[in-house]
């Protein structure tokens, strides 16, 4: 490089110490327009307009053009006229309190005197006292004339009113409230039922009627005689149970028409009827097993009899109607015929209940009692013709009337609690 940029900064870069040998410092060849003048001193020591401030007046006999305002007075003190001339910056009067022309204040510091009550004389007072209930009185008059106006002719749009000497409106009877029991579960009706806990059927020493049912009539008063037992036996359980206790009715069939539609049973042997609580009986199945075997045919009846009676406790006790509301809801026709047979072992249960209470005034022992187990044993759906399971077999049959014979208890009749097995 050449020796007269030697020591040239480059760009960027800050030189420091004096200028570098073979440059000149930059100078100002001539004035520029609207150059500053010459600095003028700013110290304060010599500034010509520089005052000093007077002292204030905090010293005996100490001079001042202010002297502040006066000292406030104290209270209930008179307060001293000002003197002299104004001073500047001092209070200026501005009222009269404070005029040197005048010797006191405008105003007392006392409160004036209170002006005495208005006396009125006594007439006066008693009159106004009338005048002001004359008014009244007559406001009074007024307003129920005003009132007594309302509902005649002269005033069609006022509301009708009731005078004394019209007769009284009739005041209408209080509403009848109608109050809906809450129902019964069907499942509750038939598993909880308060027949089961009302006690062993009441032994009411009935004997067997003393009649041959060799004739239709015959038939009829064989039945009829035997009713009233039945009665005497179930009344006191239903009753405790909650529920009202009715006898049924007692007819012989005249008719199969129509019958299996509404009522248990078949309609080529004795049913019972809910429509019209009522035990309708085959005489002439009766009639002819009679004439083959006429102690066989008696117990038969007996059975009979009582097992139809066991349809009108369920009647009775609401748990018919519930069963055959729960076979209506199912769809399966199995479940149908398990429902049928729950209720028909259950009926045939209660039977065997009122034959064991009753069965030393029945003379259901020895033989009679043989051909009875031997019914029981040999009774189900498989001696049937159309073999429809709707009655249970022979060996449930016996399996529900067996101890309940023995025991008499009707809490042993739960069929609706017992495992399909059982009801079979």
């Amino acid at each position: 490089m050449p020796d007269s940029e030697e020591g040239v900064p480059g760009p960027g870069h800050l030189a420091s110490g004096e200028p570098a040998a073979g440059t000149r410092p930059l100078t100002l060849k001539s004035a520029q327009p609207g150059g500053l003048g010459p600095a003028r001193s700013v110290s304060l020591d010599d500034a010509p307009v520089r005052r000093k401030a007077r002292p204030l007046p905090t010293e005996p006999g100490t001079a001042s053009e202010y002297s502040g305002p006066p000292v406030a007075p104290q209270t209930g003190v008179p307060l001293t006229p000002l003197t002299g001339t104004r001073r500047v910056g001092g209070p200026r009067p501005t009222g009269w309190h404070s005029n040197p022309s005048r010797s006191g204040a405008q105003f007392t510091t006392e409160p004036p005197p209170a002006a005495p009550p208005r006396q009125y004389s006594r007439p006066i007072v008693v009159g106004l006292s009338i005048l002001v209930i004359l008014m009244l009185t007559g406001a009074t008059i007024a307003g129920f004339r005003l009132v007594d106006s309302y509902g005649n002719v002269e005033n069609p749009l006022a509301q009708p009113s009731v005078r004394k000497s019209q007769a009284p409106i009739p005041v209408p009877p209080d509403p009848t409230v109608t109050v809906t029991a809450q129902g019964v579960p069907d499942m509750v009706r038939l598993q909880q039922n308060k027949i089961y806990a009302a006690g062993k059927v009441v032994a009411v020493s009935c004997k067997e009627p003393a009649i041959k049912p060799n004739s239709q009539s015959a038939i009829l008063r064989y039945y009829q005689a035997l009713l009233p037992c039945l009665n005497k036996a179930w009344e006191p359980l239903v009753t405790k149970a909650g529920y009202d206790f009715r006898p049924p009715k007692l007819k012989l069939q005249t008719s199969q028409a129509g019958t299996e539609e509404d009522c248990t049973g078949e309609s080529d042997t004795a049913y019972y009827c809910s429509g019209d609580e009522s035990i309708n009986i085959s005489w002439k199945n009766d009639l002819k097993f009679y004439k083959d075997d006429p102690l066989a045919a008696r117990v038969w009846m007996l059975d009979t009899m009582a097992h139809e009676y066991g349809h009108h406790v369920q009647q009775m006790t609401e748990m018919i109607t519930a069963s055959f509301s729960r076979e209506g809801w199912t769809k399966s026709k199995a479940m149908k015929l398990e429902w049928a047979r729950r209720r028909e072992l259950q009926a045939t249960c209660f039977a065997a209940a009122f034959l064991g209470a009753n069965k030393v005034s029945l003379g259901l022992s020895g033989n009679k009692l043989r051909i009875w187990q031997w019914e029981a044993q040999h009774s189900g759906d498989e001696y049937s013709e159309d073999k429809i399971r709707d009655h249970g077999s022979r060996k449930s049959n016996w399996a529900w009337s067996g101890p309940a014979f023995n025991s008499a208890d009707p809490k042993l009749c739960n069929t609706f609690t017992a495992s399909a097995a059982k009801v079979s």
